[in-house]
């Protein structure tokens, strides 16, 4: 499902207008990513959470030339579904 079909869904499930679905999207995808940029994470009770994970330095190969390359710490986002998404899932 891309972006324009997720829309669509919300519109249909919520009966709200295709607009005000993609305005609601944004928002909720913005506020996510400004949370996540802050430290905090976001727990959604029966769906998940999101939150920042810290991928430390390590060293690993490059496969053109074979040589040793350090692959720099970065922080990563991570979504731990909740027990209703999972059970539902089964």
């Amino acid at each position: 499902m891309n972006k324009a079909e997720l829309i669509n869904a919300i519109a249909e499930e919520s009966g709200l207008s295709k607009a005000d679905s993609k305005k609601a999207l944004d928002a909720f995808v913005s506020t996510v990513i400004k949370t996540l940029k802050e430290g905090d994470k976001i727990a959604l009770v029966g769906f998940g959470t999101f939150a920042v994970s810290e991928r430390g330095e390590r060293t690993g190969i490059n496969p053109a030339t074979k040589e040793s390359i350090t692959i720099p710490a970065k922080k990563i986002a991570k979504f731990k579904p909740g027990a209703e998404l999972a059970d539902a899932l089964q």
